[in-house]
């Protein structure tokens, strides 16, 4: 068989690939941190430090880095960097914690809480502007089954 030949009889790659449902995470999730990025550089953040900070905000006794770091689904010295980032710049701040004291939990401060508040208006903004060609009800059901995959 010549070589066009086999090229021919070859499915084409692109439609291959626009069918692979890996790959289309994984192209969604490079354009979801583009955009999430993007939308929030003026605030000082990126999408994963966003997360650590609204991950702080949103507990009262704080997640543990551990915590972070397992569902965030990144290495601890990711975290470790991302939160001493965080606590450097005054956001947040490591607290014993009580449950296990040779633990520490991450907690928002005042000015991690406003900045948060600005960095969600941000976030959601740049989502609605990714998601634009879904409907509400396509948008809650991709929702719903990204949480079936990423949860299990």
């Amino acid at each position: 068989m010549a070589k066009s030949d086999a090229a021919a009889a070859q499915p084409d790659a692109r439609a291959r690939l626009t069918d692979d449902v890996s790959f289309l995470l994984a192209r969604a999730n490079a354009l979801s941190l583009a955009a999430g990025n993007s939308a929030l550089a003026a605030l000082g953040l990126k999408v994963r430090s966003y997360s650590v900070l609204a991950l702080a905000c949103d507990t009262s006794a704080g997640p543990s880095q551990r915590e972070l770091a397992e569902f965030l689904r990144l290495d601890p010295s990711q975290v470790v960097a991302l939160v001493d980032d965080l606590q450097r710049r005054g956001l947040i701040e490591r607290r014993p914690d009580p449950a296990d004291r040779r633990a520490n939990v991450v907690v928002a401060t005042a000015d991690g809480l406003a900045l948060h508040e600005r960095a969600l208006a941000a976030a959601e903004a740049a989502e609605r502007d990714l998601h634009g060609n879904l409907s509400p009800a396509e948008r809650v059901q991709l929702a719903d089954l990204l949480r079936r995959i990423a949860f299990p």
